[in-house]
């Protein structure tokens, strides 16, 4: 149950990265709410994993998530530079994350 959480914080982390670019600065309100509820979602899910996880392992694959994530909306919803470079790093971070899931990390 806490991967389960860690990966849905990790994707409230890429709705909380989402929202901060469309709140301009905070100068959107709907979009500002959106950053204000993901990032206490993300984070209070990341607080439940905890009292199983491994920090080091479980901040890793939340972030690691909310990295992949983000870049790849950026890539797909913001026309940001898609470079071959690019993808392979994304993919890279997302093969780490990987890596960690399946070493586990659980005290």
């Amino acid at each position: 149950m806490a991967w389960i959480m860690i990966v849905v914080a990790g994707l409230f982390e890429v709705v909380m990265a989402y929202s901060l670019k469309l709140s301009d600065g905070f100068s959107v309100p709907l979009a500002s709410a959106g950053f204000v509820v993901s990032a206490v979602l993300s984070f209070g899910l990341l607080a439940f994993a905890l009292r199983s996880l491994d920090v080091g392992t479980a901040y890793a694959v939340w972030t690691g998530i909310g990295a992949v994530g983000t870049a790849t909306l950026g890539m797909v919803l913001l026309g940001e530079n898609a470079s071959p470079l690019k993808i392979v790093s994304i993919l890279l971070i997302l093969c780490g994350v990987v890596g960690l899931n399946l070493v586990g990390g659980g005290h």
